[in-house]
């Protein structure tokens, strides 16, 4: 048995499944397709949130003048809007990175895949770096959003 828990997909349903798996005891590891974090922090949520609040910002210029500032001429970035997105994103992608080493859980990176068998349930894993790996556990958790 390589494992005693293997989580499929690491979106917050997912990284914090396999956290607390880690917490009591349990051997965990957790398979990802694509980044850390699923794609609520990486694509959807947290990088909206972050376009949103630039516009956000960009929108309260025209109240300063309610405060005595006065600006002649605002601009508009959008190549460094959606850098800052993407930052804020991969700088919360490292922090559930982290909190996967800390908690000693492997990150297998691949597409997973539950192979019907005797025993234990086996996940077959295209890995992202080429070739397959197939680990066992004695819990599969789905946590594919």
């Amino acid at each position: 048995m390589d494992f005693d828990v293997i989580v499929i997909g690491s979106g917050p349903g997912g990284y914090v499944t396999a956290i607390r798996a880690s917490q009591l005891g349990f051997k965990t590891a957790i398979v990802e397709r694509d980044a850390l974090g699923g794609v609520c922090l990486n694509w959807g949520c947290i990088p909206t949130k972050a376009l949103l609040k630039s516009g956000e910002a960009y929108e309260n210029l025209g109240h300063l003048a309610d405060y005595g500032i006065k600006i002649e001429k605002a601009s508009f970035d959008f190549s460094k809007v959606i850098d800052r997105s993407r930052k804020v994103a991969a700088q919360l992608n490292a922090g559930v990175a982290f909190l996967m080493k800390k908690h000693k859980i492997e990150v297998i990176e691949g597409t997973a895949k539950l192979e019907k068998g005797q025993g234990a349930p086996k996940v077959v894993v295209d890995l992202k770096a080429g070739g397959s790996r197939t680990v066992q556990a004695k819990h599969v958790i789905l946590a594919t959003g």
